[in-house]
């Protein structure tokens, strides 16, 4: 299934994307509204989901809703840093040995096609194409083996990085939690549909033109041992996001560097879970609050 939220007629809920329609699961059952608490309902409101996808004549055409972000607010948004070989020889630095996670901010979290800030602090803003995973249900100590059960399903991330605040910061999470500098979706598509997510092709464009082409196949710490550290440390809850990481193409990497800027369009393609576009902008000046 593909897991969406949507705006429709002034509402925002959750659906299944079924082609080019979205199935309403508002209307067409009792179940949560909000995709978090949809997670937490478990096993069996994906169940009763699936049904509905399936015999539901509430469904909306795609082309008049608007797709948000599919988790609005996750609980935890996790990243990891030189996970390709590509990206660690691009960057001139060391393989890690151990996974070099870092904390993205949930306020940064936005959805396809809405607007990325190219912020009044710096110009050093770049792109990383990357698959992202979510966390279905409570959990902690999970071994690598048992992994794949807790995981709902996944989804695009643009882990947008302000290259200069990130090398600021040895945790990194400054250059990494700008507002909007956290583009997900398009939906979250259940592991059912993807099958073994060590095998996707992914590629990211500005523009039109290829930055970046890799596999998923070419993971570092895969998503499952990525889970079995990060759950040692902490709960994982349900809604959390994890990014897996970014192939070699970055815009840092490039002599001279090809930052982003104000009306670039970026777009991430992910096999079996489709694209992400967002377009850059100038930070408005109504993001002003105090």
């Amino acid at each position: 299934m593909k897991l969406a939220t949507f705006t429709h007629g002034g509402a925002t809920r959750i659906g299944v994307v079924v082609e080019d329609s979205i199935v309403d699961l508002a209307a067409a059952t009792d179940l949560p509204r909000e995709m978090i608490a949809f997670l937490e309902a478990g096993p069996r409101a994906l169940d009763r989901a699936a049904g509905a996808a399936k015999n539901s004549a509430h469904r909306i055409a795609l082309a008049s809703v608007k797709l948000e972000a599919p988790i609005a607010r996750p609980p935890e948004f996790l990243a990891i840093g030189l996970n390709y070989a590509d990206h660690v020889e691009e960057t001139k630095m060391k393989r890690p040995e151990f996974p070099m996670f870092f904390n993205k901010q949930s306020s940064c979290v936005t959805g396809p096609g809405d607007p990325i800030h190219l912020p009044r602090a710096s110009s050093a803003l770049d792109y990383e194409g990357e698959l992202g995973f979510v966390i279905g249900r409570r959990c902690r100590h999970v071994k690598r083996d048992r992994a794949h059960e807790v995981i709902a399903g996944y989804v695009i991330v643009n882990d947008v990085s302000v290259r200069d605040w990130q090398r600021r910061s040895p945790t990194m999470t400054l250059g990494k939690s700008f507002d909007t500098h956290g583009p997900i979706g398009p939906w979250i598509v259940t592991p059912d549909e993807i099958g073994d997510p060590h095998k996707l092709d992914l590629k990211t464009f500005v523009n039109g033109e290829q930055r970046q082409h890799s596999n998923t196949k070419n993971l570092i710490f895969d998503c499952f041992a990525q889970i079995e550290t990060l759950s040692t440390v902490f709960t994982l809850l349900p809604g959390t996001i994890v990014s897996t990481g970014t192939p070699g193409g970055v815009a840092a990497a490039m002599n001279p560097p090809k930052w982003m800027k104000a009306g670039d369009v970026v777009r991430i393609e992910i096999e079996k879970i489709g694209e992400l576009e967002n377009k850059v902008i100038e930070e408005p000046a109504s993001t002003d609050k105090i």
